[in-house]
């Protein structure tokens, strides 16, 4: 007797996840924000809320949670670091001064430069008196709205709480074969490597198996823009 495609369970595997995962993505800056990073004093994870250009048929996560009102996303969204690592000032061990503060500006000078909103950049000379003001009137003023860049996206896969795999995610470094971002179609963003860009979760010994009602598509329901 051949396979039976009756009596599986519909919503299996079905569907779209709300949230990115680590690859090549198409995407738009919806929020841009500090969070103190607490193993270091005075040091921030700089952070971009993400989200990829609409796709027909897909309801993403409303809009306010508190609010159904507004609506729903268009596209998946993601939260995604500047950078793997804090900024936060230091010493290299060759001995170079890092400033925390310097670092953050240039990378945001290379995000607007690859925004082609530069303008608004060198327009902020002087008028902010603290990194948390800068970044705050960045996302304020949000001359980044509505404008789409190809990115990379690296990251770290962990177990979220309900038991699915989530991705820690962030902008990797450049280097000779391209931009963590850069222009919508320019090419020059690195092409995702699994190898380089993503950290696996140690795959562990089943010690027992779960019925086929365990199977569940909402993999990304951990997700809040708050």
């Amino acid at each position: 007797m051949g396979l039976s495609t009756k009596g599986l369970v519909e919503s299996a595997g079905s569907g779209m996840p709300k949230t990115i995962s680590p690859g090549n993505h198409t995407l738009k800056i919806n929020r841009v924000y500090l969070e103190p990073f607490k193993f270091i004093d005075d040091a921030y994870h700089l952070y971009l809320d993400v989200e990829t250009k609409p796709i027909d048929g897909f309801e993403g996560f409303m809009l306010d949670k508190d609010d159904p009102t507004k609506g729903n996303h268009k596209g998946q969204v993601g939260r995604v670091k500047a950078s793997q690592y804090a900024f936060a000032d230091g010493e290299t061990k060759s001995g170079i001064k890092i400033q925390r503060d310097r670092s953050m500006l240039i990378f945001l000078q290379n995000l607007c430069k690859a925004l082609d909103i530069n303008e608004w950049f060198t327009s902020q000379d002087g008028k902010h008196d603290t990194i948390e003001e800068f970044v705050k009137g960045f996302n304020n003023d949000q001359p980044f709205k509505d404008i789409y860049l190809d990115m990379c996206i690296a990251g770290k896969e962990y177990m979220s709480k309900s038991g699915y795999t989530n991705y820690d995610m962030w902008l990797p470094k450049s280097s000779k074969d391209g931009y963590a971002f850069s222009a919508e179609e320019s090419g020059k963003t690195v092409i995702f490597n699994e190898n380089d860009h993503l950290k696996k979760l140690e795959v562990k010994q089943v010690d027992s198996f779960g019925s086929d009602l365990d199977i569940d598509s909402k993999s990304s329901s951990d997700f809040s823009l708050d």
